[in-house]
């Protein structure tokens, strides 16, 4: 059987909502390494800058292992919601509102073709 070799890296508890984050890794799943790496280094949101790094260590990771870099591609690319830090805002009459301050985990696993 023919094993498929794959590189992971990740970023746990990335001070950015879920939702925001998805937006833009929805965005390079399933292309090429140096076209998701183009993609992101235009990509005006604040979560590309972190997911660019992400990228980049799990390239770094199969560059290491010896992986042919021209073969490799965006296998999984996902974002999980992590812990979310609980703040209250002051309100009229002594009220308080929750603020919930989200995190996420950002995973990208890489694969050759």
């Amino acid at each position: 059987m023919d094993e498929q070799r794959t590189w992971t890296a990740r970023h746990r508890f990335a001070r950015i909502a879920p939702r925001k984050a998805r937006l833009v890794i929805d965005a390079i799943r399933g292309h090429r390494c140096d076209d998701a790496v183009e993609q992101l280094r235009f990509n005006h949101r604040r979560s590309a800058r972190m997911i660019e790094a992400v990228l980049k260590a799990a390239m770094a990771n199969a560059d290491e292992q010896e992986a042919d870099m021209r073969r490799l591609y965006v296998r999984d690319a996902r974002v999980d919601g992590g812990p979310y830090l609980r703040r209250w805002r002051p309100k009229d009459r002594g009220r308080a509102h929750p603020i919930a301050k989200r995190t996420s985990h950002l995973i990208v696993t890489l694969a050759e073709v």
